[in-house]
Parts: structure tokens; sequence; C-alpha cells
């Protein structure tokens, strides 16, 4: 209940209820404040649509829009006479104001005008409009999203999934670390150190004393998370770590000394923006299969990093739609600019622009408020996928996190998560074709036939560049024959320009067999060698070593981790890293760990 408070209790009235507000304007004019939009009811009650000003003032900011703890009075039902008598009894015991008994019929009005609102708003051409006009927030799909990211908190966390994000974390630091030295990183790192910027707080990867602004260290630090295509994959196909730490690592700098989040708290906002992009996705079928127009982090990822920002910095419930609603806006790339040196902006702009979102929202900015709904005549978040059939997240309480059921792919090497079948189908053909005496010979090879799923970008039969050569069925195949292994260096203008590569490229054949599908969680990879003495080898592959269905070890990661950064970390900061991602949950300040990447 609400106990009397010499400072000032205000009543937040929501901007998305402007009815609500004009009219409580007018029947209280006598009583309005210097400052449009607050009305003083009497000494000890103020309602105001400015939450900023009166946040700083008040004793109590209560809104009546939001299921807050503050409000738990008023939010269900907020013209509730009833509620309304007992609020002001509760904030204003003492006062003997005419305004509390005119309050009450004010609020009984309101709720005897509500059904004429919705019967007139019936009478106007309604597809699109519907989406504008004082939307009744309990009902949609946003407002249930919105809800989930300021009202989620640490105790919802289940070990499994702590366990599973300390390794996302990991993982894509390390591959961040290493994409520092790749040509794109550099290209995009002098672009940023181009740019103005008055607020230099914020650490890249890689570059030690080198700080830029908290968007553009985001951005630098996402391209380079995705410069090799290293990053972890997800089911429904998406890279979302990629899209999200890099943003919460700079914000962490950004945040002043006394406001440092905890590693708790960092582990809490990163699991919110991985959990925005898996529900985004589960509401599209389309979106189980090797994407075809867009590429998914430059979408979701967007939307993610909105989430994970807005957890970081606290906003409230609405604050939280706004900065989706703006993420939605500035979300979006083709796949087009797949296996060229532009993909990995596709990541740096997600993290960076989701970043930008939620900084607008804790400002005031507003979107649309259904912009995850399905409206008819009027695409939100369904522009993107043509078969969007989005649902409300259920109550908290019967929330739990999709990584608990759904766990990461970590790549063994940095090309598209399609490859990583084909090699082992390589490797694995290869042995058979191997002598005893451990020789192979490409020359006994007269025919290559690859059997994988139908997708465009990632049929590269001679690929020219290393990003092509990473999105190339063909090149990984062959690269794995030759060598028995791919790597880092495989990728390497001398491996790409090799003669007998060459040779074998010319000999490989494409199948795409009806069942296997072009999806991360049914297809399969095939190699068959047809030798010139016409014997002929097979090796397949249903689930590679570090698929979600056959995870890496702990060893295993490790291992990648430390090989990646130690193409520019000494020991001791790969060790500190390890340590401090491991026990993320019992750090008091979550920016130290900034202090480890360069």
């Amino acid at each position: 209940m609400f106990a009397a408070c010499k400072l000032t209790p205000v009543i937040l009235i929501s901007p998305q209820w402007p009815h609500v507000k004009s009219t409580l304007l007018a029947a209280f004019s006598d009583r309005t404040m210097r400052k449009s939009g607050e009305v003083q009811l009497c000494k000890s009650v103020v309602i105001t649509a400015d939450p900023e000003e009166w946040g700083r003032r008040a004793g109590r900011l209560i809104d009546v829009t939001s299921p807050s703890s503050s409000s738990k009075m008023l939010h269900k039902c907020p013209f509730s006479r009833e509620r309304f008598n007992t609020f002001l009894s509760e904030v204003c015991p003492d006062c003997k104001c005419s305004y509390g008994e005119k309050s009450i019929r004010m609020f009984s009005k309101l709720r005897k005008i509500q059904p004429c609102l919705t019967a007139a708003k019936r009478l106007r051409h309604s597809s699109p409009r519907e989406a504008f006009e004082a939307p009744d927030l309990k009902e949609s799909v946003t407002s249930s999203f919105g809800s989930f990211v300021s009202r989620v908190e640490a105790d919802h966390l289940s070990d499994i999934v702590l366990h599973r994000s300390k390794r996302m974390i990991l993982d894509n630091i390390g591959v961040g670390i290493l994409g520092s030295t790749g040509h794109v990183f550099g290209i995009c790192l002098s672009y940023c150190q181009q740019m103005f910027a008055h607020d230099p707080v914020s650490s890249v990867y890689g570059r030690k004393g080198l700080k830029l602004s908290p968007t553009l260290a985001a951005f630098a630090n996402g391209v380079a998370a995705h410069s090799m295509d290293f990053d972890d994959t997800w089911h429904p196909a998406t890279h979302p770590s990629g899209a999200v730490l890099p943003a919460l690592l700079a914000a962490a700098e950004m945040l002043p000394a006394n406001s440092k989040p905890s590693g708790l708290d960092f582990l809490l906002a990163f699991n919110v923006g991985i959990e925005i992009q898996g529900r985004l996705m589960r509401f599209s079928q389309e979106a189980n299969n090797i994407p075809k127009r867009f590429h998914p982090p430059s979408v979701v990822g967007t939307m993610g990093s909105a989430a994970a920002i807005a957890k970081l910095l606290s906003l409230n419930a609405n604050q939280c739609i706004n900065a989706l609603a703006i993420a939605a806006s500035l979300s979006g790339a083709p796949m087009a600019n797949a296996a060229t040196q532009t993909k990995p902006i596709h990541i740096g702009n997600a993290t960076r622009l989701g970043f930008e979102a939620a900084l607008l929202a804790s400002k005031g900015m507003e979107g649309n408020v259904k912009i995850l709904d399905k409206t008819i005549g009027c695409f939100g978040f369904s522009a993107f996928y043509g078969d969007y059939e989005p649902e409300k997240m259920a109550p908290l309480e019967q929330t739990h996190f999709l990584l608990e059921d759904q766990d990461i792919a970590f790549k063994r090497f940095p090309a598209h998560l399609g490859m990583h079948w084909v090699v082992d189908a390589a490797v694995s053909v290869r042995q058979l074709a191997t002598t005893n005496d451990g020789a192979f010979s490409p020359s006994m090879i007269d025919k290559i036939i690859l059997r994988v799923p139908v997708s465009r970008y990632i049929n590269r039969p001679f690929p020219e560049t290393e990003h092509e050569a990473r999105h190339s069925f063909q090149f990984n195949a062959c690269s794995a024959l030759l060598d028995g292994d791919v790597n880092i260096e495989s990728f390497s203008e001398s491996k790409l320009q090799r003669d007998d590569l060459s040779q074998l490229l010319n000999k490989v054949e494409l199948q795409h067999p009806e069942d296997n599908v072009a999806s991360f969680e049914k297809m399969y990879g095939e190699v068959v060698l047809v030798l010139k003495n016409g014997d002929v080898l097979s090796g397949k592959c249903g689930t590679f070593y570090g698929h979600w269905r056959n995870p890496l070890s702990r060893e295993s990661l490790l291992n990648k981790f430390k090989n990646n950064a130690s193409y520019v970390l000494e020991q001791d900061k790969i060790k500190a890293i390890i340590n401090t991602v491991e026990n993320l949950e019992e750090v008091r300040d979550c920016s130290t760990l900034t202090s480890y990447l360069q």
C-alpha cells in the first residue's frame, strides 16, 4: 500500500492515452502547473505525462499504465472508482481538499466515455489506423515483449542458461579478437576513427589504448565478431551473440562509475537480447530455413540489441516497447551481400543500431506500440516474414528462456555453418582413400560429388576471395580433401591460389537430394569420390562436432578461444578473460572485462 510521504507522489499518465490526458487536463485546468502536461490535484498528488522531470522530485512515481510493484493497485483497472478512491486515501490521508472526490468523478466519467471512443474508431477506415490510435497495450504481442524485457530478473536464469550463455560470450569475444586482425575490420575501424566523437569511452578489440564513442565501439567490435564468419549460430538460423555482446560491452563502459552493472546484470541483459531474437524467429516457418532474402541478424539481431540495452539501462515497459519499435525501422540487409566484405557490417550495424534505438527510447522517442503484432493493412515486423504469426509471451512466471531447450552451434573453423557438414564428410571419405602409409593422392580422383541442400549463396564453384571461399561448398570440401582439415589459414591468399585446389574444384559436381533440406536442423552433407580405377567412396555427416546436437566440450571451446585470442593478446589477459567470463555472475563491475580485450 502507499504510505503518506512528505515528498510528492506522482501519477504518470502514459502518452499512449491522449484522450485520458486531455480530459484530465481539461477537468483540472484550474490546477495546471507551469509546465504543460502536469496537473496538481492537491498538495500531495500530481498527474503528469512527463516522468523524467518528476522522477527527480517525486517521492513515489506511480505509473497507472505499467504493472510495476508500485502501481499494483491501479494498473489492472486504471479507471476504477474504487481503486482510485483507495489510492487517494493512502497517498493523501490527511488532505481535506475537494480534489479527491472531483478526481473520482472524473475517472468514472472516463470509464463511461471509453466505449464511445472504441465505437467511434470502428466507424473509421480501420486497417492501418488501428495500429496507431490509443491501442490497448494489455492485449498486444508487443506489450507482452515490453513487459518481459522490463520485468524479467536474474532469478529467472537457470543454471543451464547461465552455462550456455557464458560459453557464447567467451566464444564471441575470441572470434572478435581474432577478427580484429582482419582487413574488413581495419577498413571499418579507420572509418570509425574519422567520425566525430566527443565521448571516446568504449574499448575496441585488439587496439590497446584506443577508445571510441559507445555506439561506434559496438559497431567496430560487431564487425570484428563476424569478419571471418566464425561466430556462433542458433536455430532458427541467425548469429545471436555478435549482435548483442559488443553493444553491452560498450554500454558497460559508458555508464558512470557509480552505476556500473554487475556481471549478473550483464548476463541477464545478454540473455534478454538472445531471447528476443529467438522468440521473433519462431513466429515464422521461413526462419527455420537457410535464408534467401535478408540476413537474419540484421533484423532480429537489431531487435535483440535494443532489448539487451533497454534491459541494461533499466528502461520501463513503455520505453522497451518503443526501443523495439525504433529498432524495427533500423533493421534489414539483403543476402546479396553475403560472401562480400560488406556482410560483417550486418552484425556491426545490428549491435550499433539496436543500441541507438534503446538510447533514443530512453530519451522519450516513440514508435508504433504494436510493432510486433500482425496488423492487416499496416505491416510492422511482419514485413520481414511472409508467414509471420506472432504470439504473446506468457506471464513471466510461466516463461523460461529458449536457450534452456535450444543449445547453440559453435564453429570449429571460420566459415558459413553449412560448410561444417561437407568438411566433416570430406575428412571422413579422405580417410577411406588414404593408403596404409598415410598418403592421400588427389590425382586418383576422377569426380567429386557433393550432396548438399539447395542454397544459392553458398554454391560457389570457383571462389576468388576469402569471403567467397567461406561461403563455398566446393572450396571447403576440396580444402578438407587436400589438407585433412580446414582452419584459419585455409582462407589465406596462398591457399586460395593453389594449383592442386584448382584442379580439384574442376572435378566437383553438386547434387541436391530431395531429403536434404536447406535447414541447419535437418540438412546433411555427403561427399562421394569417384576414383579413376572405378571405385566409389562415400563419407556422410548428419551432425558435425560443434552443432547444438553435438556441442563442443569445455576443453574444445577453451582451445578455440585461446587460439583465437593468442593472435592479439598476451597469455595473462587470455587467462583473465576466461576466469572473468566463467565466473561472471560473481563480478561486481562487468566493465572490468573490457580491460582485458586490448
